[in-house]
């Protein structure tokens, strides 16, 4: 594939400290990090404006601010041919702009970081500087980044990370506390104190560089962002984006939504770590497949679908027949994603294609035994490449180690807006228009 990326769905989380630095750099010379204090986290939060900072962390503040309070991002990129999505956050002191990449599949966020780094990507922004604020290795958000309470700890202040994704990218580092600077729907703007990792050592495949200062992990583990802001009891523990097909859209922290208007279906206990909705059945063209029990993940960090292989072969089997007869064909020549069809003329957008397709779902428990049905028409599943084909946007997750999972990318939620409640342990969704970016607690979706 020439473009976009296999999810930033983390198929390793691997940490050591062992094989991690015991400082930044890998050499002697190189400075050692001590932390600023010995507990290392003072101030939680506080009032861009002087004269309320005194109030800001008392319980009674955070029970009043916590009601209703949310974080919207305005979202910038496109599935093609940018081929991700990304954000603006203000992260230090002082707060200086980075560009994230938005991934619902991982946790921990993270900066290409001076300190010094021995491999980095070219950034957009100069490399982070790190606080000398550092999570300490017994933290429970190392535990958290680690995935177990079962590690050792050679340098007892430092919290070493080692994070690699589906497709080889990896980031190596350690854990700091550092101000980010949060506009609130309310009005208020909050710098809240919150760990990331400072990635002094980065992987890069060529097939997944894109121009990004770092990366975003939205997940349900306890050092995702939400998380964190949850922890200190300002928002609710809701993330959810709505990413607009004509490049777009923003993701939001919170209550910024009207639940009664979304289609919900449970989280799957079947997996703890993910944005996971279980037992649902593959609907292709309206007719059930007897496809079903597919463990399906939605995953922001991946910029197309992908089904596990007998899934795949069911809609490659079901596009052939549907297909035949229609004035396209196959286009092997192009190779911007593994099947492209060509037509008597080049095609500029997927509106003059789309007739000859019909819409696929997933079929997923809902409530009182109803089922909540996850549409894709035809423009949530095809591109149209650069060379003017029509391509679909769904690839077997065979292929590149994804297995069983039925990954749900970028392009099929795509004009939704997606809510990941893990208070309720449930999944919402509903069209929704995603270039009108919420600006108030008053707005709702």
């Amino acid at each position: 594939m020439k473009s976009g990326k296999l999810g930033f769905f983390v198929v390793l989380l691997l940490l050591s400290s062992s094989t991690c630095l015991a400082w930044f750099g890998s050499s002697s010379s190189k400075p050692k990090i001590s932390s600023s204090s010995s507990n290392g986290r003072n101030s939680i939060l506080s009032y861009e404006q002087p004269s309320s900072s005194s109030s800001s962390s008392s319980p009674s503040f955070l029970n009043r601010f916590r009601s209703g309070s949310s974080v919207v991002f305005p979202v910038h990129g496109n599935v093609y041919p940018v081929g991700f999505y990304n954000v603006t956050i203000n992260i230090g002191y002082p707060p200086r702009p980075y560009f994230l990449d938005i991934d619902t599949g991982s946790d921990l966020t993270w900066l290409q970081c001076d300190a010094p780094c021995s491999r980095c990507s070219q950034t957009p922004h100069p490399l982070y500087r790190p606080s000398n604020d550092l999570v300490p290795c017994r933290h429970p958000l190392c535990a958290s980044v680690h995935q177990t309470d079962n590690y050792e700890c050679e340098v007892e202040h430092q919290c070493d990370y080692e994070v690699e994704y589906a497709d080889h990218y990896s980031s190596l580092g350690v854990l700091v506390n550092d101000v980010y600077v949060l506009n609130f729907t309310n009005g208020v703007q909050l710098k809240v104190r919150m760990a990331l990792g400072c990635g002094y050592d980065q992987i890069f495949p060529d097939s997944s560089y894109h121009p990004v200062d770092g990366m975003l992990g939205l997940g349900r583990g306890k050092s995702s962002l939400i998380s964190q802001l949850n922890g200190q009891g300002l928002v609710r523990n809701v993330v959810g984006h709505c990413l607009s097909a004509q490049g777009g859209g923003y993701i939001f922290f919170g209550d910024v939504y009207d639940s009664s208007r979304l289609a919900w279906t449970p989280m799957s206990s079947r997996d703890y770590k993910h944005y996971s909705a279980g037992a649902a059945e593959l609907v292709l063209g309206g007719k059930r497949t007897g496809f079903g029990n597919l463990l399906a993940v939605f995953d922001a960090g991946s910029s197309y679908t992908y089904f596990n292989s007998n899934a795949y072969q069911a809609l490659i089997s079901w596009l052939t027949k549907e297909l035949a007869g229609k004035p396209i064909k196959e286009a092997p020549e192009d190779q911007t994603l593994p099947l492209c069809w060509y037509g008597k003329r080049p095609f500029r957008s997927v509106y003059e294609v789309k007739k000859y397709f019909k819409p696929i779902a997933l079929s997923f428990p809902g409530s009182r035994r109803s089922k909540a049905q996850f549409e894709i028409p035809p423009e949530a599943y095809l591109i149209i490449s650069n060379m003017g084909n029509v391509c679909l946007g769904i690839l077997d997750g065979s292929e590149v180690g994804v297995e069983d999972l039925n990954l749900i990318g970028d392009i099929s939620m795509l004009d939704k807006v997606m809510v990941f409640d893990n208070e309720k342990q449930l999944i919402g969704w509903t069209a929704a228009d995603c270039n009108r970016v919420p600006k108030s607690k008053d707005v709702s979706i």
